[in-house]
C-alpha cells in the first residue's frame, strides 16, 4: 500500500497529515500557507508526487446535522480540481469534530491556543486521517 494525504482545507491555510506506507498511523506535516487556490493545486500536487500519494483524504465541513452548506460545496469543488489537476483519487471525510478535537488535544498537553492555528489545522488533519485509517481497518477501528 502506498501513502494518503489528509488535507483539512482552507482558503489561506490547508493542514496536512500523510499515512505510513501500509496504511495503519498518520504524521502530521506542516500546513501550507496559500494566496490562491491556484497555488494551493500546485503546492498539494508538488507533495502528492513526494511523498508517493495514491489516494487523497479531503475534510468534509458538514453542519452539525450532517448536511452540506456552501462551505462544503467549496470543498467538493476543491477537490475535484485536485483530483483532477494530480490523476489521484479524492475522498471526502466528515471533519466536523475534528477542531473541536484537536483544541482539546492543545489544551491538555498545555499550550496555549492563541496564535496556534497552524497547529489545530495540522492535529486536525491528523486526527481526519487516523479516523479514517481506523475505519478501514478489520472491526472498523472498535476495540
Amino acid at each position: 500500500m502506498q501513502r494518503i494525504l489528509a488535507v483539512d482545507y482552507g482558503r489561506r491555510r490547508i493542514g496536512l497529515a500523510v499515512s505510513d506506507p501500509l496504511g495503519l498511523t498518520s504524521q502530521g506535516l506542516d500546513s501550507l500557507v496559500v494566496s490562491s487556490r491556484e497555488e494551493a493545486l500546485r503546492r498539494l500536487c508538488d507533495l502528492i508526487r513526494r511523498w508517493g500519494v495514491v489516494e487523497i483524504l479531503l475534510g468534509l465541513p458538514l453542519r452539525t446535522d450532517g448536511r452540506e452548506g456552501p462551505e462544503a460545496q467549496e470543498v467538493r469543488d476543491f477537490g475535484e480540481k485536485l483530483a483532477a489537476r494530480s490523476g489521484v483519487r479524492v475522498t471526502f471525510w466528515d471533519e466536523r469534530l475534528t477542531s473541536r478535537e484537536a483544541l482539546r488535544a492543545l489544551h491538555d498537553m498545555g499550550k496555549e491556543l492563541r496564535d496556534r492555528k497552524e497547529e489545530v489545522d495540522r492535529i486536525s488533519a491528523t486526527l481526519l486521517l487516523q479516523g479514517y485509517l481506523a475505519s478501514r481497518s478489520p472491526g472498523g477501528g472498535k476495540e
